[in-house]
């Protein structure tokens, strides 16, 4: 006997659909929450430093390497072409200031000189003639104007006598008028003479200026040429250590030529490479120190070189008292710079979180070092083993401060 069978249940019909549909959207409500919600991380404790945070004082100091140099290279140049005709002092030997390094010679210089010298011979026997002959002209103007003076005082006497006899009646006035015009123009003509001989007198004074003038040049000629040849000695500018010379017998070397360094080392300066993040800090005169053997000692920044090379500039220190006994050219040690006073600030220990985090959040611990999670802070200044902390913690605050480069991505950690 057949019995009709009830409907079924529109949910158990299709309660595959609605199982699979559960699914699926609780997977998409997982997705979205993974997505969404705080990434959490499970970490070791072995695999991460963990640190406090702490009230202490704080200065802003860097370390950097460095190596000492000379304080002052001064090169040596030649000021005459020539051949090298001995080298007297060998490279890196110590020198005194005026110590002969080189000598070398110059036959065109030779030869130079020697005409200077001819032609200074020849201006000299010019000159002489020229004083004899000037000296004679100089005479016979001065019997000259001699004679035209005694002529002009005859001329007056007689003058005076033909005036006299004119008054007395002796001399008609036409013979006085004769008398008068030939003493007008016998006086006229005697002084026009002197005058002439006055203006060559002074004409003599110019020509001898001239030829003094003449041979001191030529004596000046002279002389600079004779200097020149001074020039072919190679001679040390200051005392210090020869550096760089590498010259031979018979060389020609051309004027101007540098042919080594003189080094001084009654001193030296450091050059350090330093990160360009501190080259708005960093200015000549700020105090640096190096210790060797437990002794500082006290240096200052003399220049700094603004131009950046591969990240870093370079920055010169020098001593401002005593030095190592151990300082030599090429000596390295470790200078510690300066940037600033201590003050009291809120410290954490130096890690590779900046690395990652740009110093703008970091993982904080709980108390029971069970989990920690990201907070954000600022990072103020720092040294070699400190970032001092502006804003975000507190002294006694724990946080985690390297092992960033596997922890960097999560927002939660849980810590075994």
């Amino acid at each position: 006997m057949d019995y009709k069978l009830p409907p079924k249940k529109w949910y158990v019909k299709y309660r595959i659909h609605i199982v699979a549909g559960a699914l699926a959207a609780g997977l998409i409500v997982l997705m979205v929450k993974m997505w969404t919600g705080p990434k959490v991380l499970r970490v070791n404790l072995e695999s991460i430093q963990i640190a406090g945070a702490s009230q202490d004082e704080f200065s802003e100091y860097i370390n950097a390497d460095g190596t000492l140099q000379p304080i002052q290279s001064i090169k040596v140049y030649t000021r005459e072409s020539g051949y090298v005709e001995q080298v007297l002092k060998a490279d890196g030997a110590m020198v005194s200031k005026g110590d002969t390094i080189l000598v070398m010679s110059d036959p065109e210089l030779e030869r130079t000189i020697e005409s200077e010298r001819e032609a200074w011979r020849r201006q000299n026997r010019s000159y002489r003639t020229s004083m004899i002959e000037m000296e004679q002209r100089s005479l016979t103007l001065n019997q000259s104007m001699l004679q035209t003076g005694y002529e002009l005082d005859r001329l007056e006497k007689e003058h005076n006598l033909a005036l006299e006899e004119y008054r007395m009646g002796i001399r008609s006035k036409a013979q006085m008028q004769v008398a008068d015009q030939e003493y007008n123009y016998r006086t006229q003509s005697e002084r026009l003479q002197l005058e002439s001989r006055r203006q060559d007198s002074v004409l003599n004074i110019i020509r001898r200026e001239e030829l003094e003038d003449g041979l001191r040049e030529a004596r000046l000629k002279l002389e600079r040429a004779e200097a020149r040849l001074g020039d072919l000695v190679v001679t040390a500018p200051a005392d210090g250590q020869l550096s760089g010379l590498a010259v031979e017998p018979s060389q020609r070397i051309s004027a101007g030529t540098s042919i080594a360094d003189v080094k001084r080392l009654d001193s030296f300066r450091m050059r350090l490479s330093i990160n360009e993040f501190y080259i708005d800090k960093i200015s000549a005169g700020q105090p640096a120190t190096i210790t060797y053997e437990k002794k500082t000692y006290p240096m200052t920044i003399a220049s700094t070189v603004p131009e950046i090379k591969g990240g870093n500039f370079d920055v010169f220190l020098v001593f401002t008292d005593s030095m190592p006994d151990n300082a030599r050219i090429g000596k390295s040690y470790q200078a510690r710079i300066e940037l600033g006073g201590q003050q009291q600030s809120i410290v954490i220990p130096k890690g590779n979180f900046y690395n990652y985090t740009h110093g703008q959040w970091i993982f904080k611990v709980n108390a029971s070092h069970t989990r920690a999670v990201r907070v954000p802070i600022s990072v103020g200044r720092q040294n070699p083993r400190h970032y001092e902390i502006t804003d975000g913690l507190q002294p006694g605050d724990e946080v985690i401060i390297t092992g960033y480069e596997r922890i960097s991505d999560a927002d939660e950690l849980v810590l075994n």
